[in-house]
């Protein structure tokens, strides 16, 4: 999938509460890079970092699955900045995938966020 066809995708499955102006940089395989941006005035929730999570973690695994179970970890407090997800695919097979998140404050340096989930294909 390209990253166009991933944007397209995101933008048409999401809930508008959930997109948080979401830009796919990079999609390879079952590697993804998104970007998420706050609205002038607003700050990252639990919830909404949580949404974040989830909308990684499915855009690397395939949007149709679903999240059977989630194991987040916060390392650090998340600025009032763009959010950078890397998530991937660690593992696959007919029925399940196993991916990680990883979520960064406005640069790659030092995560905010780690997340590894297990989903029904």
């Amino acid at each position: 999938m390209t990253e166009d066809e991933l944007q397209q995708l995101l933008e048409k499955t999401l809930p508008a509460a959930d997109r948080h102006d979401v830009f796919v940089e990079e999609c390879r395989d079952q590697d993804v890079r998104l970007r998420f941006s706050l609205k002038p005035g607003e700050t990252w929730s639990s919830a909404a970092l949580l949404s974040l999570v989830d909308t990684s973690i499915r855009a690397a695994a395939g949007l149709g699955s679903t999240l059977t179970h989630l194991n987040v970890t916060v390392l650090r407090a998340a600025h009032d900045a763009d959010v950078i997800a890397l998530s991937r695919v660690v593992r696959r097979d007919d029925k399940a995938a196993h991916a990680e998140a990883w979520l960064f404050s406005h640069a790659v340096v030092e995560p905010m966020l780690h997340a590894t989930a297990s989903l029904r294909v």
